[in-house]
């Protein structure tokens, strides 16, 4: 679960949070729920139910957005295999995911083309030295423009949190 904001400061209210909204939209087959002030778009998928939570001004098209963009940068990511398992071994790459497509509540990216190739480039666990020209100037120009892209954007989607109840 990450939170970008202090609506549920303690852990056991956000885990009182999570539960609530898991019983409330495991058993429908809808993709949206309006909970406690807030607007909620959840997938589910085998033995996994993926959220993105914004407040009840937000559009929901714009966090269905979100929530399509995160399920199929892990499909591709895990070759069609999105299920607990291959999430778990792979929890590395949802995280390098999570940050690309939302960074502070900020949502920066709905292109999972984008979002797979971004995790690929930063996922690489090859030392500088021996990474090539062309690769170190990817990433920081791509480091570049994502912190002017999040300190000059207007904070609008300052409460979008994203969570998997696995």
């Amino acid at each position: 679960v990450k939170y970008y904001d202090e609506t549920y400061p303690t852990v056991k209210e956000q885990k009182a949070f999570e539960k609530n909204i898991f019983n409330k939209t495991h058993r429908t087959d809808s993709e949206i729920a309006l909970l406690e002030g807030l607007t909620v778009v959840y997938k589910s998928n085998i033995d996994l139910y993926f959220y993105v939570i914004g407040s009840s001004h937000e559009n929901e098209l714009m966090l269905m957005s979100v929530l399509n963009c995160l399920f199929d940068s892990l499909s591709q990511m895990l070759r069609k295999n999105v299920e607990r398992r291959a999430l778990l071994e792979n929890m590395e790459g949802l995280f390098l995911a999570v940050d690309e497509i939302v960074d502070g509540g900020v949502i920066l990216e709905s292109d999972p083309q984008q979002v797979v190739y971004r995790v690929a480039l930063r996922g690489d666990d090859v030392p500088l030295t021996e990474q090539t020209v062309s690769q170190v100037i990817a990433l920081l120009i791509y480091e570049k423009i994502s912190y002017h892209l999040f300190w000059k954007l207007p904070s609008v989607f300052h409460t979008v949190w994203i969570f998997f109840y696995l």
